[in-house]
């Protein structure tokens, strides 16, 4: 086998060019409960939610509830 700039050449002249696997990682972080990751997801979506609402109001003329309690 011979190495061709990040691939291998099999004995029978194929090119295999998956022979580089990326090294695998366990990530000891827990994404439960109250943790850094979950409170700036949360965080995130309240933003966009917010910004949607105001979007929302905007181009209807009337808020959310409103606009439920009118359908």
């Amino acid at each position: 086998m011979q190495s061709v700039k990040g691939s291998i050449i099999d004995d029978q002249g194929k090119m295999n060019n998956f022979a580089i696997e990326p090294t695998v990682y366990v990530d000891e972080e827990n994404r439960t409960g109250f943790t850094p990751y979950a409170e700036k997801l949360n965080g995130r979506l309240a933003m966009i939610g917010f910004v949607s609402a105001i979007a929302f109001e905007l181009l209807t003329g009337q808020g959310l509830i409103e606009w439920f309690t009118n359908l």
